[in-house]
């Protein structure tokens, strides 16, 4: 794999030697980051279920002001250091080494904690996970700012949530066998306090 866009444009990234990991292809990746390109400069970044790095490593890439990147396996925990390391990034990534929902807490509960912008979600394609994937998604809109958004990569065939918590979805992208599906927080409605009265009407 390489980095495909930003200022480590074509760094090398190793890739996992053992069976059950799956990274995001290079043509997903670039559709992700073209989409979110307007969003990323200065941006936080989450990478959930991170595996080689390669996202959040991009998101550093085209600008991103900081990146947590998440695996349960110390496998992945070893291979993401590496591909940090080697694009000379670690000062602006950070790894947790847990699973996602219990990263989530652990994030949430710091009392100096500061939302993301950008989150993104790669768990394993298993229907069977929908509903810890649904509280997963709860709880990621937790630490999401108010303009931010959280995409998730799932199989195409398997649909994903319209609503999750807070959290509804905006849009999805297929690409091949994957997709990509987009969230933002519900916008509360606007008072009628808040909508200037036009004096010709009594």
């Amino acid at each position: 794999m390489r980095v495909i866009a930003g200022r480590l444009k074509g760094r090398r990234l190793k890739t996992p030697t053992w069976a059950g990991l799956r990274p995001t292809s290079d043509k997903l990746r670039e559709t992700l980051f073209n989409i979110l390109a307007p969003r990323m400069a200065g941006a936080r970044v989450l990478d959930g279920y991170a595996g080689t790095g390669a996202i959040g490593i991009e998101a550093v890439s085209r600008g991103a002001r900081s990146v947590t990147l998440v695996d349960r396996d110390r496998r992945a925990q070893a291979l993401i250091a590496e591909n940090l390391a080697a694009c000379g990034v670690e000062n602006l990534c950070a790894i947790i080494p847990a699973e996602v929902a219990e990263a989530l807490d652990t994030l949430q509960a710091q009392p100096a904690f500061e939302p993301f912008d950008i989150v993104v979600l790669d768990p394993p394609y298993a229907p069977e996970r929908r509903g810890t994937l649904e509280a997963i998604l709860r709880s990621a809109g937790e630490l999401l700012a108010r303009n931010g958004v959280i995409v998730l990569e799932h199989a195409r065939r398997d649909a994903a949530p319209e609503t999750a918590g807070q959290l509804v979805r905006t849009r999805t992208v297929d690409s091949g066998d994957s997709a990509l599906s987009f969230y933002e927080l519900r916008q509360p409605p606007v008072s009628s306090d808040a909508v200037p009265r036009d004096p010709r009407i009594c």
